[in-house]
Parts: structure tokens; sequence; C-alpha cells
């Protein structure tokens, strides 16, 4: 995918907020729609390990959380039982089962896109943080097309830490090039908005992610219906940590 370069022209000085701002992504349910390839690898590993198929409105709670919380969600509605042992097990066939079919429901939310390119052409950094490992991390941005778009990314395994942990987003930024606190997060979890405040950037909770907690409640500085809101909403947040620095 063909990005296009940065403009540095002449800006104003509430433009300066968004060419010296650093904008973090988490991807699971907050740039990419992920649930669907989940859902099915998740079912796919019950079925080939001899446990029933569970609903995907039951898988989709655990959508976000990781392998092992989508198949408890998936065991819990059928009742059935599984050790750590066989967990793990599970686990690992789903992961080998997503890894070959990671785009195939997968898609962009709307307007994701044109936001980020239309930050990005007013000089803002992008950067990229999720509790997705870096291999299937950078699979899912390569088959997306997206991955120029970034600055850095970082997956769960990238650094010694991850999210919550605040490291996750303060070393992310400056692998990027960027500054604290002229950044924000974009998320959609507890995980996110917790990394955020450690890290003592503001917080923007997206209302269309995947976190059992409804967006409203995950205390973010604010929260995001669309991503055509997202650059004056940068700018608002950005206004606000200018006016007390």
């Amino acid at each position: 995918m063909a990005l296009p370069s940065r403009r540095h022209a002449a800006v104003s000085p509430q433009g300066n907020l968004i060419r010296n701002a650093t904008l973090v992504f988490d991807l699971d349910g907050t740039i990419a729609d992920t649930a669907g390839d989940l859902i099915e690898a998740a079912n796919v590993a019950l079925a080939a390990q001899g446990f029933s198929t569970a609903s995907p409105a039951a898988i989709r709670h655990g959508v976000g959380y990781g392998a092992k919380a989508m198949l408890r969600a998936a065991l819990d509605e059928t009742r059935e039982a599984a050790d750590e042992a066989e967990l793990d097990h599970l686990a690992q066939r789903l992961v080998a089962f997503y890894e070959q079919r990671i785009a195939v429901q997968t898609t962009l939310f709307p307007g994701f896109l044109d936001a980020a390119l239309a930050l990005r052409g007013r000089g803002a950094k992008l950067a990229l943080c999720t509790n997705k490992t870096e291999r299937l991390m950078t699979r899912l941005l390569s088959e997306l097309g997206i991955a120029e778009l970034f600055e850095a990314a970082a997956g769960r395994d990238t650094f010694p830490f991850h999210k919550p942990d605040p490291r996750h987003i303060t070393q992310l930024v400056a692998q990027a090039g960027g500054r604290v606190p002229f950044a924000a997060m974009i998320g959609d979890s507890e995980a996110d908005i917790a990394a955020a405040r450690g890290a003592g950037i503001a917080a923007i909770a997206v209302r269309f992610g995947y976190a059992a907690v409804p967006a409203d409640a995950l205390g973010a500085d604010a929260v995001l219906d669309s991503f055509a809101e997202l650059p004056d909403l940068v700018e608002r947040l950005l206004g606000r940590v200018s006016s007390e620095t």
C-alpha cells in the first residue's frame, strides 16, 4: 500500500498539536474487526479436540482477552470442562489455524484509514501497540496492507513487558520518535486505558470494541463513536495537555 508523504507546510498553532503528536493505536477491536476470524479459529480448535463448538456470541465475550479467554467462554456455554493442559493444547490449535486464515473475515473499522492518513498527512506519528504476538501482528498488518502506516509497532512479546504495563506504550512512543506526554492512546480495553494512565498520556476509548466493560466506564478521557471524530478529538485533548505544561 503506497502511503502519501507527510506535509510540513506552515500550520496554525492548533495544527502544531497534531504535528507534534504520537498516536498509539490498539489493533483488535480498535482499528480492525478481527472477531470473525478469531471465533472461527476457536471453534475449529474445539472441534479438532473433540469438544462441542459454541455460538459466535459466546466466544465473542473472550475476544480481546486472548485465546484461552475465548476458549473458556466457549466451554462455559457448552458446559464442558478442560484442564490447563487441554486449554494449552486448544490455544495452540487456535493460534495455528488463525495464523493461516488471519484476514479472511477481518476488516478495518469504517473511517480508520481516512482518519489515520489525515493525521499522518498533518505530521502526526502513528504507532501500534497490541497484545497480539509480534508474529501475528506483523502478518495481519501485512494482510491488511497497512504496515507502512506506522512509525513503530509492538506486540505482546516485542518487549519484556506488555499492556497494561505503561512501558509498552512509553517504549513504543520513544521508538516512533515521539515524546510523552504529547501522545495519546486509542484502544477498546481495560488494558489500553490502564497503560495510557500509567504512561501519563491521553486515553481515548472506542465504543465499538470488544471490552466486557462499556466504553463509558473504562475511565478514558474521551469516548470515540466514529473515526471521523478523531482528528478534532486529538486536537482538543492535546490542547488541554499543552495548556497544562
